[in-house]
């Protein structure tokens, strides 16, 4: 299945874009991750809606998922009312200090810290969907 990409990091001013890397004119903006992706899908929803399907790029033709890359501090702003620091913690392996540095932009993770956060987040989804009651 094609995949449209929908990029979510903060902008320099402090808010925030999302925006399609392969989609021209799919972008949003917001003071939250959150609010710049639901501007991002009501952009995509617009353009469909205000463009004939012969119009649309083929990536937009037939079937495809969106899928959401974060940069760090993006993603720990969107989970913060979900995850604590010290649940992240618990997981990742990375300090709290270090973690509320990267979420407030003071630091930019290397790209091992990254893969080490979004493994985690991926185990921890794999573990849900095994959960039954």
């Amino acid at each position: 299945m094609k995949q449209v990409i929908i990029i979510i990091e903060r902008a320099t001013d402090g808010t925030f874009s999302a925006y399609s890397d392969k989609v021209d004119g799919i972008w949003g903006m917001g003071d939250t991750p959150e609010q710049a992706k639901q501007s991002a899908l009501e952009s995509l929803r617009l353009f469909k809606e205000n463009n004939p399907a012969r119009k649309w790029p083929k990536i937009l033709q037939g079937q495809y998922e969106l899928i959401f890359k974060f940069d760090a501090e993006s993603l720990l702003n969107y989970y913060k009312k979900i995850f604590t620091k010290a649940g992240l913690e618990r997981i990742t392996g990375i300090n709290q200090k270090l973690l509320q540095h990267y979420s407030s932009g003071l630091k930019k993770p290397r790209q091992l810290q990254s893969k080490k956060i979004e493994n985690a987040l991926h185990d921890l989804g794999k573990e849900l969907l095994s959960v039954q009651l």
